[in-house]
């Protein structure tokens, strides 16, 4: 009998398994997922290791312009010139895939932005579309596909404003994953359809409009994630952008699945608890994963 030859990628490496990103259940499918645990250090490490620049691109375009001492992000900050950054988490991209993805699923991304959930999903054998407003993201994120996949498992990445873009879309999707813009906290262009932009009435108007679009393409049965946190307006108090999310959705034919909280790495909140004296504001340490599935 022939040894079997080990399996190599386009530029001659071998191509080795990694067992601890496809282990059956990645974290225990609980409705806390804590990324402060070792595990989940050690696999967002072993992605990290793998070139994923989910910053780049964003360096002179993106700017928060929200109030730090209550807002935190996906385990990770940028910053740069005084300018704070978020920067997605690509254990929680695995996490997700593993659950809620069939096996070498299509992936619809209606809000793309930085590179990880892209180039995660293509690692781990899933086909990925992603849309995003800013060209020179997109330039950013397919070089660094490039650098971290072969040649012929690339995302797909498309240029332009989602509500326009998915009204061209014909084929459905298996899973529907995003992160979107949280209102105005981020401030990411100023070209036409920039959702950052707009104020909170408009900027709902174009949110429904995608989510709904979107939903129309997932296959019966499959599922949608958006990954959310609740903000703060000029008067600080909380603008609801969670349940806003939520009814978008149902408005949208969905169901309303599955809650999850994501734990925050702490970073600088034990600083920040002062606003508990000033304000009585609590300091935020987690973001909302929210699940909705389509029924026929």
């Amino acid at each position: 009998m022939n040894k079997q030859l080990p399996e190599k990628d386009l530029f001659g490496n071998e191509i080795k398994k990694d067992v601890l990103l496809r282990d059956k259940f990645i974290e225990p499918p609980f409705s806390v997922l804590d990324t402060k645990s070792g595990s989940w250090q050690k696999r967002k490490r072993l992605w990290l290791q793998r070139g994923i620049r989910s910053e780049s691109g964003r360096e002179d375009t993106v700017t928060f312009r929200g109030a730090l001492s209550d807002n935190d992000f996906l385990g990770k900050r940028m910053q740069s010139a005084g300018d704070v950054k978020s920067v997605f988490d690509p254990a929680l991209c695995e996490v997700l895939y593993h659950w809620f993805c069939p096996e070498g699923g299509t992936i619809l991304d209606p809000f793309a932005g930085g590179s990880v959930r892209g180039i995660v999903a293509h690692y781990l054998d899933y086909y990925y579309t992603g849309i995003e407003l800013r060209k020179e993201q997109i330039e950013s994120n397919r070089e660094q596909a490039l650098d971290i996949l072969p040649v012929t498992n690339q995302p797909n990445w498309y240029v332009g404003d989602s509500n326009k873009i998915l009204d061209g879309f014909t084929n459905e999707f298996d899973f529907v994953f995003s992160c979107p813009p949280y209102f105005n906290l981020e401030k990411y262009s100023e070209l036409e359809g920039e959702l950052s932009n707009m104020n909170y009435e408009n900027f709902l108007i174009a949110y429904r409009s995608v989510i709904r679009k979107s939903c129309k393409l997932l296959k019966y049965g499959a599922f949608a994630c958006f990954v959310v946190a609740e903000i703060r307006n000029k008067n600080g108090n909380y603008i609801g952008f969670v349940p806003d999310t939520v009814n978008a959705f149902l408005e949208s034919g969905m169901k309303y699945y599955n809650e999850c909280i994501l734990l925050n790495p702490i970073g600088t909140a034990m600083l920040r608890t002062r606003q508990m004296d000033i304000s009585k504001k609590l300091v935020k340490v987690h973001q909302n994963i929210l699940i909705f599935r389509k029924d026929a």
